[in-house]
Parts: structure tokens; sequence; C-alpha cells
């Protein structure tokens, strides 16, 4: 079974945490002289506090009725956007969502398709197909 480190594995983020890292210092801009060489990433996990979704041009749409919670899609995502928990897909981070297309194309029961991101007015429509699955498909 898949499990959820946040959950599973307390003392383990715990212990990864900077221990004075707030967000507003997070998300502080670095001078010149606190670059590091190459312009590297020195803190991992920091992605979460980069909204990366705004510049795709497709964007996954999950239906929960076809899923079968094989749980495929989620380990490919390079982004870490297919949502799980408890060991059942829920829904797609859009916030991370770069559109890449790996989980549609990887998933054998179609229950992720790609959509030009043109299609949707607002991310209302989605937050509201993660909540309540018939949402966003009319029949």
């Amino acid at each position: 079974m898949i499990k959820n480190p946040k959950k599973d594995y307390p003392e383990f983020h715990e212990k990864t945490k900077k221990k004075n890292d707030t967000k507003e210092e997070a998300h502080r801009l670095k001078n010149w002289k606190e670059l590091p060489i190459g312009g590297t990433i020195e803190e991992a996990g920091n992605s979460k506090h980069y909204s990366t979704g705004e510049w795709r041009s497709r964007r996954p749409v999950f239906f929960p009725e076809k899923c079968k919670q094989c749980m495929i899609c989620w380990p490919v995502c390079p982004d870490a956007a297919i949502l799980a928990e408890d060991g059942s897909i829920i829904g797609i981070d859009y916030e991370h969502c770069k559109g890449c297309g790996i989980c549609a194309e990887e998933c054998p029961f179609g229950a992720l398709e790609m959509h030009n991101e043109s299609e949707f007015e607002d991310d209302k429509e989605i937050i509201k197909h993660i909540d309540e699955p018939e949402g966003l498909r009319e029949s």
C-alpha cells in the first residue's frame, strides 16, 4: 500500500524542515550576494512555495467514475500534482501541474484526459470537479 509520508513519517518531515524557516523568509528574494554559484537550488522541497501551473497550455482533467485506483498516474507525475489520500486518487493540484500529459498517457482506464487550457474560464470549475465528480463534465 502506498503511504503518505507526511502522515506516516511525521518525525522525518519535522527533521527536514528548517527550524527558523518562515513562510515570508521562504518567499523573500535573495540578493546577488546570497545566490549560489550557477543559480542552483540548495533548499529541497521549495517548489510548494511557487505556483507553476499558470503557464501550461493543456491540463489534465480527472474523471473519478473511470478511475480504478491503480495509482499508475501518481508516481509518474514529475510535479507531484496527482493528489492521493488513503491510497486513492482524489484530484489534481493545478497550482503545480505543468500540463505535461504523462499522467493521461499512462492511465489505462481513461480517467485522465488532456484538454486545452482555453476550454476553461477559470479554476473554479476544476476545484468544483474535485469536490463534486459530476461537476465538470456535462452529459
